[in-house]
């Protein structure tokens, strides 16, 4: 859909999207220890989802794409948490470098992201035009032949006004 940017749609969809294409067009190079290891030390077991490699690489990517110049540091905070400490008090800790290298090396062998001569990482024009032509995929479904979103009735199948009095008259509607 022309004129669609990442920031237009909701990011948890275009991440699932994203991830799929990463996935399904079989170019990204994931290490074989991705089912042996954990995301960050204070995370106590390894990721259930055994495709988390994609997510994460199509999360870094939106990231890039919102905020240039990220390295492996500013990954590692990104994705950090909250450590346990068991009877003392909870702190911030990083995540994993080596995830975040990794990751950041495989949109690298996928011309998506470049290394910024200022430090970090920014993405390429050509990763910039693949999340856009996503982020317009992701999007398509919820517009009709109009230029505004469908209402949540309509993509369902209805038409016309509620049938339910959720909305009252005074509100002006949706």
């Amino acid at each position: 859909m022309p004129g669609v940017t990442v920031k237009d749609v909701n990011q948890q969809e275009f991440v699932r999207a994203l991830a799929a294409f990463l996935k399904k067009s079989g170019k990204l190079k994931v290490p074989e220890w991705v089912d042996t290891v954990k995301l960050a030390k204070h995370k106590e077991l390894a990721p259930y989802d055994e495709n988390w490699f994609y997510t994460r690489a199509a999360s870094t990517a939106r990231h890039l794409y919102l905020r240039g110049g990220a390295g492996v540091g500013s990954m590692t905070k990104i994705y950090g948490g909250r450590q346990r400490n068991g009877v003392m008090p909870s702190h911030f800790s990083r995540g994993s470098k080596s995830v975040a290298r990794r990751v950041l090396q495989a949109l690298e062998g996928l011309k998506m992201v470049e290394k910024d001569q200022d430090g970090g990482r920014k993405l390429t024009p050509q990763g910039q035009r693949d999340l856009d032509r996503i982020a317009g995929q992701v999007r398509a479904p919820f517009w009709g032949a109009s230029q505004r979103p469908l209402r949540m009735w309509e993509r369902m199948g209805g038409r016309g006004p509620l049938p339910w009095g959720i909305f009252s008259s005074h509100t002006g509607g949706l």
